[in-house]
């Protein structure tokens, strides 16, 4: 596997590139607290075009920034460099990887051709609504250099998730990507933001290797 490091603001991004193809690249966004797999899914092996996989930063070998400040806007801004760096792309999205494709594909329309949408961790968010305050805490160690990020994880598990946020994300996809079938859901966790987005005609109900298949022909 290869990688390249992407320079983001402060972050320095590792892209990790799968294998080689011919045509539109596959890009994979890893759940919360996780990172790319060291070899590709097997789901992927009927994509023609490469396949990368993005660490968001303080995951993997991504930066680790000091003090957190994590927001799924954040990290949507994170893909947002893979674009710039690879061009138009198919999402293949796990867990909070997934939302984060969501709004990304909302910014961007035309320049994704596809998401997937999996199960994987943090998936859900803290919810659809805001709870109680929490003071958030992480112990310093002036010694902690490995990721996944504490901040991260407890910043981004408490991350509020409206359904009317995610639907208008949605609306953004059917109305400037052109695509009929735009979003394909594969997970069996169907979260308050993701019900609201499959009252779109553009999102459908698949298995994976069926979406890449229809993706890959978009």
């Amino acid at each position: 596997m290869k990688t390249t490091f992407l320079h983001h603001v402060r972050s320095q991004l590792a892209l990790h590139e799968f294998r080689e193809g011919s045509g539109r690249p596959l890009l994979i966004l890893h759940g919360l607290g996780e990172r790319t797999p060291s070899t590709a899914p097997s789901v992927t092996e009927g994509w023609a075009g490469p396949v990368f996989g993005l660490d968001f930063t303080g995951h993997g070998d991504s930066t680790l920034p000091a003090g957190g400040g994590y927001t799924c806007e954040a990290l949507m801004s994170d893909a947002d460099a893979v674009i710039a760096e690879l061009g138009p792309v198919t999402l293949l999205g796990y867990g909070l990887g997934a939302y984060v494709g969501l709004l990304l594909f909302g910014s961007r329309p035309r320049d994704i051709r596809g998401l997937v949408i999996a199960d994987g961790t943090g998936l859900d968010g803290g919810g659809a609504r805001p709870t109680s305050p929490t003071l958030l805490y992480v112990p310093q160690d002036e010694t902690r250099r490995n990721t996944p990020d504490p901040w991260a994880l407890l910043e981004l598990a408490s991350d509020i998730r409206p359904p009317g946020y995610a639907a208008e994300h949605v609306r953004q996809v059917a109305a400037l990507s052109g695509m009929d079938k735009a979003i394909a859901v594969v997970s069996i966790g169907r979260p308050e933001w993701l019900e609201a987005a499959m009252e779109s005609d553009i999102v459908f109900e698949s298995n994976i290797a069926t979406a890449i298949s229809v993706f890959g022909d978009a």
